[in-house]
Parts: structure tokens; C-alpha cells; sequence
């Protein structure tokens, strides 16, 4: 399964991706709401592990676009 961390704590964004690539998870990561809704529109992700307070464009933001677009 393929799974977009979106996090802009750079060390807890690879600590997330290396514990789920362990797991046998492929994984993408993005350090804003920006990058990351634009990964979301344009791959299929199994999961999206979505910081809130994200800069550019927060968590809230990003989760109601997807919606919005039908994710």
C-alpha cells in the first residue's frame, strides 16, 4: 500500500516514513499542505497520515479540498 505523510517536522516525518516502510509501506512525504494536496491529486494513496497545523496550507484546508474533489 502506498501512504502520503504530510508533516513539516522534518525528523518526524522520516521517523513516520521509516517506521511505515519497515512495515513494507511505500511512502511520499511532503513538509506542506501545499506539496501535499498537490501528491494527493496526483497519486493514489491507500492512507494519508495529515499534520494540521501545516504551513502553506493547513491540515484542515487539505482534508476539505480531497473531500471536495471526491478523495
Amino acid at each position: 500500500m502506498r501512504v502520503l505523510v504530510v508533516e513539516d517536522e522534518e525528523r518526524f516525518a522520516a521517523g513516520l516514513r521509516d517506521g511505515l516502510e519497515a512495515e513494507g509501506f511505500a511512502v511520499d512525504v511532503a513538509y506542506d499542505g501545499v506539496d501535499g494536496l498537490w501528491l494527493a491529486r496526483e497519486h493514489t494513496y491507500g492512507a494519508i497520515v495529515l499534520d494540521i497545523m501545516l504551513p502553506k496550507l493547513n491540515g484542515y484546508r487539505v482534508c476539505r479540498t480531497l473531500r471536495a474533489d471526491g478523495d
